[in-house]
């Protein structure tokens, strides 16, 4: 079963989603599961994991909504205020949700690079594991130091790092990234999606070769037991095709660790979010 562990849902709301700029046309509108459903049978892709886009429980009810009944849609990572006093109420009521799989704050977004270290933070994730939910960590490379503080702290918990936290590919730079990478990948409870590189590249001449760089880096360090491919459909489309995301990696994949393919697409995303 080949399942895409990263990908988005949203009725398009300018005032609410103002991340989504005038230079991201493409995407500044509705994308449903009924838009999604083709481009899946194209690229023989069985399954999602739709992840929150807006932090509130109103989205996240929208995507679990979506999710019932829908068996592409394999599971869920919402978004729940993990600093909030009676955060194990909230994570109670949407643990009668089955298709929940994972909670996901958009830490990249704080002005504060330390967040992801806070203590109301690091409490309220600490909660996460009771409920069996895993934790998306969307950072920059910048905001690497306080999520490696917050695995380290939580060594049970889940987690699985978005995007490989963004490295700058298109100014071909590596490091510091790479040195945080391997920091943060020596946590075995740390995963890493192979998504999100075509929007951190440049837009309109992006080529394959500029991701080896940075691929090189994840597998060397995660191992390939430890990474799942994401296509971050349809943000991905500002830059690429699903196809032409998918391709990225399966070429990778397909030169330097074939036997892993089915674990990369699929078997590990699978295990990650117990769908």
């Amino acid at each position: 079963m080949v399942i895409d562990s990263h990908q988005h849902f949203w009725r398009f709301n300018p005032a609410r989603d103002a991340w989504i700029t005038e230079d991201m046309s493409a995407i500044r509108r509705d994308f449903l599961p009924g838009d999604l459903a083709p481009v899946l049978d194209a690229n023989g892709v069985d399954a999602t994991i739709a992840v929150q886009a807006d932090q509130s429980e109103a989205e996240t009810n929208f995507l679990l909504g979506l999710a019932e009944g829908n068996r592409r849609v394999a599971g869920v990572v919402g978004w729940v205020d993990l600093q909030a006093t009676d955060v194990e109420r909230r994570l109670e009521h949407f643990s009668h949700f089955k298709k929940l799989r994972g909670v996901r704050h958009i830490a990249q977004g704080e002005p504060d690079d330390r967040f992801l270290a806070r203590p109301d933070f690091v409490r309220g994730v600490g909660h996460l594991k009771s409920f069996g939910l895993t934790y998306d960590i969307l950072v920059f490379p910048r905001q690497l130091p306080a999520a490696i503080e917050l695995v380290g702290k939580l060594p049970k918990q889940k987690f699985v790092i978005d995007h490989l936290a963004k490295p700058e590919i298109k100014a071909k730079k590596i490091e510091p990234w790479a040195k945080l990478m391997r920091e943060i990948a020596a946590h075995p409870n740390v995963y890493c999606k192979l998504s999100g590189m075509v929007t951190e590249a440049d837009w309109k001449n992006w080529k394959p070769a500029d991701f080896e760089p940075y691929l090189e880096v994840v597998f060397e360090a995660f191992g390939p037991e430890r990474l799942m491919f994401g296509s971050d459909w349809p943000v991905c489309l500002v830059a690429a095709s699903y196809a032409q995301v998918k391709n990225i990696v399966e070429s990778y994949v397909d030169r330097h660790v074939p036997k892993t393919k089915a674990a990369i697409f699929g078997e590990t995303v699978k295990s990650f979010y117990e769908v």
